[in-house]
């Protein structure tokens, strides 16, 4: 069964009520969650299971099910007495990592404003805590402080975040609006999620962002390596 994944439409929701669906060695299963599941180069979301009788369940990861749509929460280890005490049906309040989080959606963004500086195909991409990364499909150099500059300026511009769906033929329709050659768009529920950063980005995406550019802070480049003959890496992190 899909889970409701009330992140899709408001990234900001910080805990929701749910009911656990199953329980079994990969983690923990609920009928709606506010837990980003690890895709799409996103880590997954960590947080917390408050039970009805107040005890809390570390949840260390969040990943994808075995079926579509499903959502898995991974507990954290050494829990084993509280999760036998779980059982189907049983009422939680799901609480994600909201700094963690934070962090995810500031680099999830900042990531799309180095898309709109770098006008070639990305083959590779990772967005954690701690660092963002694109890899792009490019031979020639690029310059640490002028992108640097680059985001410092969309960022200050404050361009406002939003989302909309299309459909899975409307897409087909306009094939340019993938980016990314590693990742492709989900399919299989006939429409797809296009992120647009107003007057800057358009594009397919199912992570979770801001609301605004200005929310990003101050997101720098770190580095730039030269991963292969047809490789750029760029990697961002926060300046503050």
């Amino acid at each position: 069964m899909p889970t409701d994944d009330l992140f899709r439409e408001d990234a900001r929701l910080r805990e929701c009520r749910a009911c656990i669906v199953s329980i079994d060695e990969r983690g923990i299963r609920l009928d709606r969650t506010v837990f980003y599941p690890l895709g799409g180069g996103q880590a997954g979301d960590s947080g917390e299971l408050v039970l009805g009788s107040g005890a809390v369940l570390a949840i260390a990861d969040t990943r994808k099910g075995e079926h579509p749509g499903e959502i898995v929460h991974v507990p954290a280890a050494g829990q084993d007495q509280l999760l036998a005490s779980l059982q189907r049906d049983c009422p939680v309040i799901a609480r994600i990592d909201w700094d963690r989080r934070h962090r995810h959606m500031r680099f999830h963004t900042a990531t799309h404003l180095l898309c709109a500086l770098v006008p070639h195909p990305v083959d590779g991409c990772s967005i954690t805590s701690g660092y963002a990364r694109l890899d792009f499909h490019m031979s020639e150099p690029l310059d640490k402080d002028a992108l640097s500059a680059g985001l410092a300026r969309l960022v200050a511009e404050a361009h406002p975040v939003s989302h909309r769906w299309i459909t899975d033929a409307e897409l087909d329709a306009n094939p340019g609006l993938v980016r990314s050659m590693s990742v492709q768009p989900p399919r299989g529920t006939g429409r797809v999620r296009l992120l647009e950063i107003e007057g800057v980005d358009l594009q397919p995406c199912g992570g979770t962002h801001v609301a605004n550019t200005a929310e990003i802070g101050a997101a720098v480049v770190t580095k730039i390596e030269k991963k292969s003959a047809m490789t750029r890496r760029v990697v961002l992190g926060f300046a503050d």
